[in-house]
């Protein structure tokens, strides 16, 4: 794809654009795009389509993570680099922004790492009437209630489960009636309380805690930052509230920043939608999940994030749509060739042509917890693998007690 000797004529150089969190509160999980651009800049810096071999240049543009300052950033990447297609990762309210601005102006984007059904419905999507210039791959609430479920009852039979979920649209999607995480995790048979919401980032959880109390509630799930999880853990054990299990997404699928950090002693369990351990390579290259892992760790200095294989599969999938479009110069065909793409990477086989909807690739899930490790203080086992079964489970779950 990358390179060939019986490549024809040069066609002009094709852009790939993306939009990083690279400042703000999100930098932390924009750090491995960053990574995956410069780590794969060698091995992009041609593609072959047909006859014809087409220089091409990787271009950012931070989000600072703002949506207001996403929106400039692609039309930057579209006016002044000449984008052929815009990836991005993250952030609920950032990556909206960048695929809402792309569908307006009528350039092709990738996006990952945010559940599926806040990439359609949390945009006014529908799927009887798809996007046209934005396509994106992940897992969906559902994929993430099933995990959390399956738990729970590694837990306790039927544990009483209370909620932490924000006012924001993470904490919407969960609580939606119809694809939510509410709904499905109840037709499991679970009994879930939800105290309400409270805003981000949090002043306390008082209200929460009290209401546990009374309802003799065993499990907590949320889908907090990694400071308001920890805020309402610290007053839950003051308040002599002790759940037996924590889980969450979101931010807690990464390490804590601080090794001493009151979660890390909470053994919270949480989704796992990438590891070293992953049996998957990169379709450029052949680089295998460990193989990139440790690449981070060594060039970063900081420890391998999950993010870090969708990072690389962003743009893998660019690559490819470039090389197998019918014209990589016509965005429009470049949009088109998303949807019929079907591709193993190192984030595993990703296929637009299977749904679970249009515009969307599925990214299945593995549950995970924080447990004692041989290299840090707390380090992400496999400890349930039914939604993944290539990927070995690693260890128990371990309740606290």
């Amino acid at each position: 794809m990358t390179s060939s000797d019986s490549a024809g004529q040069y066609g002009r150089e094709l852009c790939v654009g993306a939009v990083v969190p690279h400042t703000g509160r999100l930098s932390r999980l924009g750090d491995p795009l960053t990574f995956a651009i410069e780590f794969l800049r060698p091995a992009l810096r041609h593609i072959i389509n047909g006859r014809h071999r087409y220089p091409v240049r990787l271009a950012w543009r931070d989000s600072r993570s703002n949506p207001v300052t996403a929106r400039q950033a692609v039309r930057d990447l579209i006016q002044l680099d000449n984008a052929q297609i815009v990836v991005t990762m993250a952030g609920t309210q950032v990556l909206p922004a960048v695929a809402d601005t792309c569908e307006e102006l009528g350039v092709p984007c990738l996006s990952t790492a945010f559940p599926w059904q806040g990439f359609v419905y949390g945009r006014g999507g529908d799927p009887s009437r798809p996007f046209t210039w934005t396509n994106h791959f992940a897992w969906g609430i559902d994929d993430i209630a099933d995990v959390f479920a399956e738990l729970w009852q590694r837990c306790m039979p039927r544990p009483r489960v209370g909620c932490v979920w924000n006012d924001d649209l993470q904490g919407q999607l969960l609580r939606h009636p119809g694809y939510g995480f509410l709904p499905r995790a109840r037709a499991r048979g679970h009994v879930i309380n939800d105290p309400g919401s409270y805003h981000e980032p949090a002043d306390g959880f008082e209200g929460h805690i009290r209401q546990f109390l009374d309802e003799d509630i065993e499990v907590v799930t949320s889908a907090a930052t990694e400071a308001d999880l920890t805020l309402f853990y610290r007053q839950a054990i003051e308040q002599g509230l002790r759940p037996r299990l924590i889980t969450s997404s979101r931010w807690l699928a990464y390490p804590c920043t601080a090794e001493e950090s009151a979660l890390a002693r909470a053994c919270v369990a949480t989704l796992i939608y990438w590891s070293p351990r992953h049996p998957y390579r990169s379709s450029l290259d052949a680089t295998t999940t460990a193989q990139l892992a440790d690449a981070y760790e060594q060039r970063a200095g900081n420890r391998w994030l999950q993010p870090l294989g969708l990072a690389h599969a962003l743009l893998e999938v660019a690559a490819h749509v470039l090389a197998t479009a019918d014209d990589p110069t016509c965005r429009r065909s470049v949009a088109a060739t998303v949807g019929r793409t079907r591709l193993d990477t190192i984030a595993g086989t990703l296929d637009w042509t299977a749904g679970p909807t249009p515009n969307v690739a599925l990214v299945p899930l593995a549950g995970g917890q924080w447990q004692t490790g041989r290299r840090h203080r707390s380090e992400l086992a496999i400890v349930t693998n039914t939604g993944l079964p290539e990927v070995a489970v690693e260890a128990d779950l371990t309740p606290t007690r």
